[in-house]
């Protein structure tokens, strides 16, 4: 059996749960897992003569004895202004084009671990395309046999992509809870490692270092604003992790407001910060979009997603189909080629009013990976 003071725990019920178990979500209330380890403070001297990649954080990241073999120089991606008061980082340049890799590592990472301590036979993984794009290419780098669920109706580049890294793809008719449902069946059999970005707290702790490499990038300072596209909020709880580390270990002074953009079409989380509410009652109706990937109807993670956006001092924006188009043809006049999902921050920054001091937004994925919105 693996051995260290990570495990998996329930924020709802305290269920606690060893990292070495296959179980994906707890067993009493069907939720997703959070993380229980004890980081330590990231020395900002120290991190210039340090690896190029997500492991340059090795203090803040659950312990990992492969991980660092489990890289594709991930992370650093660039921070360039747009405005005199809002920067955008470019994490669709990161390996595969997405900011999911931040996640994937980490699940990689720890299916390796997994599998050479025996009883781990698969990974399964489920995505609108960029997450499981991102656990193909991983898994690849790791040697694992991963399965990627994805909806019917997916970017074809999306599926060449998944394939090329040899993992299988199985096309769920229906909707994305539909691919989830799926994803999920195939992961209660004996052997398989479910590497979801939304039950799978690793996840998590690999899109925080969004946040630290601004800290590292801003000199041992945080913006303002931190915005960020919410579909199951992987990157927004990720970043809230972070803040809470930075905060605890006195590495900041304070915490920027989190500003959580949705696409109008598919807004769940807005309408119920909005009403005041603390979860969402029932989901939303799936309308197509633009932005596929953050069309999510029942976010599991939701109560998570609220309270952090209103302890942030934050709240939720949305942003219709034709922000979303006018966006992207702007940011591509920059020189910028984001798909439809990622420039939804950025048109929401337009859109609103200007907030004060430094503001950033992502720039998720590549324009490549889906083509010009139409």
């Amino acid at each position: 059996m693996l051995t260290d003071m990570t495990a998996y725990v329930c924020s709802r019920c305290q269920v606690q749960s060893p990292t070495d178990a296959l179980t994906w979500c707890c067993p009493k209330c069907r939720g997703p897992w959070d993380l229980e380890f004890a980081s330590a403070p990231v020395s900002l001297p120290s991190l210039a003569s340090r690896v190029n990649s997500l492991w340059r954080y090795e203090e803040a990241l659950p312990p990992m004895p492969y991980g660092p073999e489990v890289t594709l120089g991930e992370g650093r991606t660039p921070l360039v202004p747009l405005t005199e008061s809002v920067s955008a980082k470019l994490d669709f340049l990161m390996p595969t084009l997405s900011f999911k890799d931040r996640g994937a590592v980490m699940l990689a990472a720890h299916a390796l671990r997994l599998a050479r301590a025996g009883g781990l036979d698969r990974v399964v993984a489920d995505s609108s395309g960029n997450a499981g794009t991102a656990v193909a290419a991983y898994g690849a780098r790791a040697g694992l046999d991963t399965l990627v669920y994805v909806p019917e109706g997916t970017s074809p580049k999306k599926l060449e992509q998944i394939r090329a890294h040899g993992a299988r793809v199985a096309e769920v008719p229906g909707d994305r809870e539909a691919t989830a449902r799926a994803a999920r069946e195939a992961a209660d059999e004996p052997g398989t490692f479910y590497a979801s970005h939304v039950y799978n707290p690793y996840f998590l702790h690999g899109t925080k270092t969004y946040v630290y490499e601004l800290w590292e990038e801003l000199g041992g300072r945080l913006p303002d604003t931190i915005v960020v596209p919410v579909g199951n909020g992987t990157l927004l709880l990720g970043a809230a992790l972070a803040l809470g580390e930075l905060h605890r270990h006195g590495l900041v002074d304070t915490r920027p407001a989190l500003v959580a953009v949705q696409a109008e079409a598919v807004s769940p989380l807005a309408a119920a910060f909005h009403a005041g509410a603390d979860e969402i009652t029932a989901p939303a109706p799936a309308r197509p979009t633009l932005a596929e990937g953050i069309a999510i109807p029942a976010p599991p993670r939701a109560h998570q997603i609220l309270r952090a956006v209103r302890a942030s001092g934050g709240t939720f924006l949305t942003v219709t189909e034709d922000q979303i188009r006018t966006a992207q043809r702007d940011l591509a006049g920059r020189g910028l080629f984001v798909e439809a999902t990622g420039v939804a921050c950025w048109a929401a920054v337009k859109a609103a009013e200007p907030r004060p001091g430094l503001t950033v937004v992502p720039l998720c994925g590549a324009g490549a990976k889906t083509g010009l919105a139409r």
